[in-house]
């Protein structure tokens, strides 16, 4: 029977321990270069990992029919958008209120709805969401003693939503109203504020930029006169991020033509380079 000294055990163990330090250095150096590049270039070195969860068939038909960005997509981008939506709906809790049943068309289009948002994002998940609560209408919030259409509540990690100005919102896809956005895009900020990870830092780089543009004299010139931007966005600086997302995603080309630096940092913070944006 062979007896192992401590020195034949350190000896035995030592490849392995050379291995694991050799990761760990690794890893780190990886996470250096990956926060160089994302705040070089603007956008994550990687932004989806080769893994696919699909949607099932009555979940792809309902997209495919009725989400009119997924019809945009490269194949490529398509099979991502599908296991970014179904990850989305596996994770958050759907519930509804006031007698309204939860559907499966529901589910993926509020899926749809954030996953399009963040679709840029390598931190697509939105982590600060746990459950989506769903009214049939305009419902009232102990909030602010008043009725809302929508609201992100961060303590109770719910994302709430009138399903009728949900439904109003995607379906009327030009007139830069669109609640989903709109609140998703909230959810997006507080947690651009919370987090460290790379998607966040941009975030907040390409927001200060775009308020740093709204101190331009020329710009606020051009916004008084033109009226561009619904009258709400200007409530406070985290309504004008919402609501300038609204405009992006449903008027790129107009928002472009108007205000071409906005459109630039807006198109940066998500990262949207497909679909045509």
């Amino acid at each position: 029977m062979l007896l192992l000294q401590p020195s034949d055990d350190i000896a035995w163990m030592a490849p392995y321990a050379y291995a694991i330090v050799l990761l760990g250095f690794a890893i780190v150096l990886f996470k250096i270069f990956e926060d160089w590049y994302a705040n070089t270039y603007n956008k994550p070195l990687f932004r989806h990992y080769m893994v696919y969860k699909k949607l099932s068939k009555e979940q792809a038909a309902i997209i495919e029919m009725d989400f009119s960005f997924y019809k945009k997509l490269s194949e490529k981008h398509k099979k991502q958008f599908q296991h970014r939506v179904a990850t989305f709906i596996s994770e958050k809790k759907f519930v509804g209120r006031d007698g309204l049943t939860v559907t499966e068309r529901m589910k993926v289009l509020i899926a749809s709805a954030g996953c399009m948002l963040s679709f840029g994002r390598k931190n697509y998940e939105y982590g600060l969401i746990e459950f989506i609560l769903l009214y049939p209408k305009e419902f009232y919030s102990a909030i602010n003693d008043d009725y809302h259409k929508g609201e992100f509540n961060p303590r109770e990690k719910a994302l709430v939503l009138s399903w009728k100005d949900f439904e109003e919102g995607y379906k009327i896809t030009d007139d830069n109203l669109n609640l989903g956005i709109h609140e998703f895009m909230h959810a997006m900020q507080l947690e651009a504020r919370q987090s460290k990870d790379i998607d966040a830092v941009r975030f907040v780089k390409q927001f200060q930029n775009i308020l740093i543009q709204l101190t331009d004299q020329e710009v606020k010139d051009k916004l008084d006169e033109t009226r561009y931007f619904r009258a709400y966005a200007f409530t406070n600086q985290y309504e004008f991020m919402a609501v300038l997302a609204e405009y992006f995603i449903e008027s790129p080309l107009d928002f472009k033509k108007h205000f071409p630096k906005l459109y630039s940092h807006t198109r940066k913070l998500l990262n949207f380079t497909f679909a045509g944006y």
